[in-house]
């Protein structure tokens, strides 16, 4: 693996892995070694890497009008790299001509020399057209949203109203949302701790363990995180352990647990809960694991797939089933940006086929009277809405549990946050109660 010798250097090799590779971005950015580059230009290079894909769309409009042929697919990383000295021309405060000569510089370190001509003049071209490459990217409708035809028709059709801010809330830089763990301690008093450390933060509406900071900081400067006091969580996603609400001694599943948030505040929730975290993926249970460790919890990790319990379950009801679904994550696209890029419109058949089996295969396992809590991070009625509307209609012994909480709107059978509301993520909840039986 080559080792990035600069923040653009190293933001051109994760952007290459996304656009070559299909890899998410998170991922990519992980894989690379940054030991030579210091903590400022590893900032730097996840700034620089999530704001070229944030606006990808805009910027390969504007790359298409400026190449006199489209590159080859063996040079993603030639693309990538153009795309990546637009968005610094275009929306960073780099001075231009740093911005192009850096960027230039870049390609020799490709070990592709030939294009160096190549991106220089695409981004000089770009300066000398910048308000009339703008105007062209204001009517085009991928360019002006930073969305992929197929989801703009989606969201437009989902919320004729809402559309517009939601595709806002997508392109805007999500906040940093702590969970304050109350087990330990209070949200008022993690507040002044924050305070005494210079770090500007308020409480979030909705979730009482929720703290959202002023502005982005590292996990190391977050009093008490080395010691459990506080986790990273968004506001949207700490709403599922209040809602199932388990209480002393009962069995409490986490269907699709890692990386392992959700389990860690359930137990926060409640410590004598008995709680077992599933997951398909022995990688991602890994993480659950280590997340539970560094917050002192323990819960009873489980290997296997949630469509086929048979494979795991000892055959004891659970009194409590929390399942947060494999979705499409349109909720959370101001986060993970490359979600636009990945996710293709055919894959919504086969996540909606996956969260109706798993709805199917673990209402069994929910004991008479208890709770399952549907969850997902999209903003789509086919995973959310219309699912559980197909579910209880073919489960007569499934009745729905309505929130009395205001937050998000009356979706079906659960409620919607969608993206930007209250500044929380894009969320979808539905509660199920299990009738006895007759």
């Amino acid at each position: 693996m080559k080792r990035p010798r600069n923040a653009r250097h190293a933001a051109v090799l994760a952007l290459a892995r996304v656009a070559g590779d299909g890899r998410a971005l998170d991922d990519a950015l992980a894989g690379l070694d940054l030991q030579a580059l210091s903590g400022t230009e590893r900032s730097r290079c996840k700034a620089m890497a999530y704001g070229t894909v944030r606006h990808w769309l805009w910027l390969d409009f504007v790359a298409r009008r400026l190449l006199a042929r489209p590159l080859r697919r063996r040079d993603t990383d030639v693309r990538c790299l153009i795309l990546l000295g637009l968005h610094e021309l275009a929306f960073m405060r780099t001075p231009p001509h740093a911005a192009v000569a850096e960027t230039v510089a870049v390609a020799r370190l490709l070990h592709k020399d030939w294009a160096r001509g190549l991106v220089n003049a695409v981004l000089r071209g770009f300066l000398r057209r910048r308000p009339e490459l703008e105007a062209a990217a204001r009517d085009d409708p991928e360019a002006a949203t930073r969305h992929p035809r197929w989801l703009l028709r989606r969201l437009q059709a989902a919320w004729p109203q809402d559309w517009p801010a939601l595709v806002a809330a997508n392109n805007a830089a999500p906040p940093m949302v702590l969970r304050v763990n109350l087990a330990r301690t209070t949200r008022e008093a993690y507040l002044e701790r924050l305070a005494q450390a210079g770090l500007d933060a308020a409480p979030s509406p909705h979730a009482p363990a929720a703290v959202r900071l002023a502005r982005p900081r590292p996990v190391e400067d977050l009093p008490g995180f080395a010691d459990g006091l506080v986790s990273v969580q968004d506001a949207a996603a700490q709403l599922a352990a209040p809602l199932l609400a388990p209480e002393p001694g009962q069995r409490v599943l986490d269907a699709c647990a890692a990386p392992g948030g959700k389990t860690a505040h359930l137990l926060e929730y409640c410590p004598q809960a008995r709680v077992t975290a599933l997951d398909i993926s022995p990688v991602r249970l890994a993480r659950v694991e280590e997340n539970l460790a560094r917050l002192g919890l323990a819960a009873e990790l489980v290997g296997g797939d949630a469509t086929r319990p048979r494979d795991w379950w000892d055959g004891t009801p659970f009194e409590r089933i929390l399942l947060d679904a494999p979705c499409s994550a349109t909720g959370v696209i101001r986060r993970h940006p490359d979600i636009r890029l990945l996710r293709r419109e055919t894959d919504l058949p086969a996540l909606a086929a996956v969260q109706a089996a798993m709805l199917d295969a673990l209402w069994p396992l929910l004991a008479p009277g208890g709770i399952l809590l549907y969850a997902t991070c999209s903003v789509l009625p086919e995973e959310n809405a219309r699912q559980l509307a197909a579910f209880t209609a073919r489960r007569p012994d499934a009745r729905v549990l309505a929130p009395a909480e205001t937050w998000g709107r009356a979706a079906g059978p659960g409620r919607q946050i969608l993206t930007g509301e209250d500044d929380m993520d894009g969320f979808f909840y539905a509660r199920l109660g299990k009738r006895p039986a007759a």
